[in-house]
């Protein structure tokens, strides 16, 4: 039987200016560097200080394009030499009908060096997102049929970030999601300068009783520490607490789980089903938080499922991106059972819409999926005014 081969596979470093970096203004002794990094002294993690991303584009054949994107905020330079160099040669000839079997093929490949995480599984998360797009276009159908079929016509979206300057502008702005329609925000521990619990205690204020509050600990704590944190936020009734220890301390994450009176979420950082077992069987975790742009569609996949067998939530992680990664998480999550929440990342998501075509929004408390075959958008053609090195 003939198929609609893979042709070529390029890739594109996107760079795209923001007036504030993520998670608000630079904070006292944080300044951004000469390679435009910057380093958030709250939880000292490094981010760039544009929307930085990496945009995948498959060809056939016949000339039909998937589209993919994956996780590029740091050394985007380095998934691109991973996917030019390594995975788009190999890719060439296979068919994108297969998008599962060439995903672990593609695994394969390097796993026995050590590579089944980092930037190798960010650069396989991207290309599997395109294979899975031109999947779709080829068949004339959505991703999510593709998966098994929609159960869910929209998704619940929470707020997640106020960057804002001060405790009492977070406030204001939390206040003014809530009357736009939302019904969720997550605050970010790191920059909760005049104190996390203070926060909380605010918010809490701010927003009523009938909000959920969420809180993003940022791997900053022990589990002793983030166990005595978290009981004094529950007195404020928090929905979920995210990431209190660091993230290889498994031990240190299950105490957590076991401690507290409120769901753990967990996840954004993790990019494989192997990763994500041992958690899962520890009973680390209430609520996961994959992140399309390090797991792709079939990873993405195979721990939602895996979740559901372990009668866990999945809330995904959003990030940084233009939007093809965003619809891609929003096409896999709307196959999944158990969804409370997809997060949102409105600094982002709101801002670089204008750079995919498609229907795609949040409005009004819920996401808006997007329809069509495939991924049900593409990245608009001005958005390669902002390609870098």
């Amino acid at each position: 039987m003939s198929f609609d081969a893979i042709k070529k596979v390029e890739t594109f470093i996107i760079s795209i200016p923001r007036d504030v970096p993520y998670l608000g203004p630079l904070r006292e002794g944080e300044k951004i560097n000469e390679k435009g990094y910057l380093i958030r002294k709250g939880n000292r993690s490094i981010y760039p200080s544009s929307d930085m991303s990496m945009l995948i584009k498959i060809t056939s054949e016949s000339g039909k394009i998937g589209w993919g994107e994956t996780y590029g905020i740091v050394a985007p330079h380095a998934v691109k030499a991973i996917i030019d160099d390594v995975l788009g040669p190999v890719m060439v000839g296979r068919n994108p009908a297969e998008p599962v079997v060439l995903h672990e093929d593609l695994y394969d490949l390097m796993r026995v060096r050590g590579f089944f995480g980092g930037y190798y599984v960010d650069s396989l998360a991207g290309v599997d997102i395109a294979v899975w797009d031109l999947y779709g276009k080829q068949m004339g159908l959505p991703v999510s049929a593709l998966l098994g079929g929609r159960r869910h016509a929209s998704l619940p979206a929470y707020v997640s970030g106020l960057p804002k300057a001060t405790l009492k502008e977070r406030c204001d702005l939390a206040v003014e999601w809530v009357r736009k329609g939302y019904k969720a925000i997550k605050f970010a521990a790191a920059v909760s300068d005049e104190g996390i619990v203070a926060e909380m205690a605010a918010l809490r204020e701010a927003v009523g009783p009938g909000i959920d509050l969420m809180v993003d600990l940022h791997w900053k704590f022990t589990s002793a520490e983030a166990i005595r944190l978290i009981r004094r936020l529950e007195a404020h009734n928090l929905y979920f607490a995210e990431a209190p220890c660091e993230p290889e301390d498994l031990e240190g994450q299950t105490i957590v789980a076991r401690g507290i009176g409120c769901p753990l979420a967990l996840g954004e950082e993790l990019r494989t089903v192997f990763e994500y077992r041992p958690r899962f069987e520890k009973r680390t975790m209430t609520i996961i938080q994959p992140e399309m742009g390090h797991t792709g569609i079939t990873e993405f996949l195979h721990i939602g499922r895996l979740a559901h067998a372990f009668h866990v939530d999945t809330i995904p992680h959003a990030s940084i991106g233009i939007g093809i990664f965003m619809a891609a998480s929003l096409q896999a999550t709307s196959a999944l059972k158990r969804v409370p929440y997809h997060e949102y990342q409105h600094s982002i998501f709101d801002k670089n819409l204008k750079f995919v075509t498609g229907k795609m929004g949040c409005e009004k408390g819920h996401y808006i999926l997007p329809e069509g075959p495939g991924l049900g958008v593409e990245p608009h053609p001005s958005v390669f005014d902002y390609v870098i090195g």
